[in-house]
């Protein structure tokens, strides 16, 4: 079975064949287990003097309110912290669990693989920023936010920000679905060829690739967010 081949479940529903791809479910609601399971633990032992998983949590949350405050402003960040911190604990635990050695599982149909594999993961990621980054540049600048004027150069200007609506969330789905399908058939390209040294390297690169991907979609989103909240001269 090819190392890129999902788990593709087909069910009728009104008639009508429905698929999705099982395997990347499976592990999209293991990456969110392990996140609910560290959350609580955080939470229920959380102190005056943190705990390591506390001041791991606190560290992660301060670095992405210093940048979005120094962006947005500090009130204005507080609002738009929750989704882009979600965005990228949720992305990198994702990422992660897809280094987890699943070719041990021998499957009928397909493979398991990162959830972030499934370009259907990061598109519903994607929309679910540009909905939101809609939403909010409507609430601070009203029909401004799609429409600048009447001028040729305003219409200009409307147009390339009506098309970057589409563009944003194109390239930030196909940016993390690419890196991490790559990562994965890299790797088990090389455990197909040697399996016992030659792929450690990359297995060790990718995780810092999983780092990296996870951070440059949530500073992307939160750049995004900023300049929809911007507020129109």
């Amino acid at each position: 079975m090819s190392e890129s081949t999902h788990w593709v479940l087909t069910k009728i529903i009104g008639g009508h064949a429905i698929s999705v791809n099982f395997d990347t479910i499976l592990t999209m609601w293991l990456a969110m287990g392990i996140l609910l399971i560290g959350a609580i633990m955080i939470v229920k032992n959380a102190s005056v003097i943190p705990t390591k998983l506390q001041f791991i949590g606190e560290s992660i949350i301060n670095y992405f309110s210093s940048i979005t405050a120094g962006s947005m402003g500090e009130k204005e960040s507080k609002k738009h912290n929750p989704l882009i911190l979600t965005l990228f604990m949720f992305i990198l635990t994702a990422n992660l669990v897809g280094q987890i050695p699943f070719k041990i599982v021998h499957l009928a149909h397909g493979e398991l693989a990162s959830p972030n594999n499934d370009i259907n993961m990061t598109a519903a990621m994607a929309i679910v920023v540009a909905i939101y980054c809609m939403y909010y540049g409507v609430k601070v600048n009203g029909g401004k936010y799609f429409f600048k004027g009447w001028s040729m150069g305003e219409l200009i200007i409307t147009i390339i920000d009506t098309l970057e609506l589409f563009v944003r969330p194109f390239s930030l789905a196909l940016r993390l679905f690419a890196n991490i399908l790559a990562g994965e058939i890299m790797i088990a390209t090389f455990v197909g060829m040697v399996a016992c040294f030659l792929p450690l390297p990359f297995m060790l690169f990718e995780l810092f690739v999983a780092l990296i991907q996870a951070l440059v979609f949530a500073l992307l989103s939160s750049t995004y967010i900023t300049m929809a909240v911007q507020e129109e001269g």
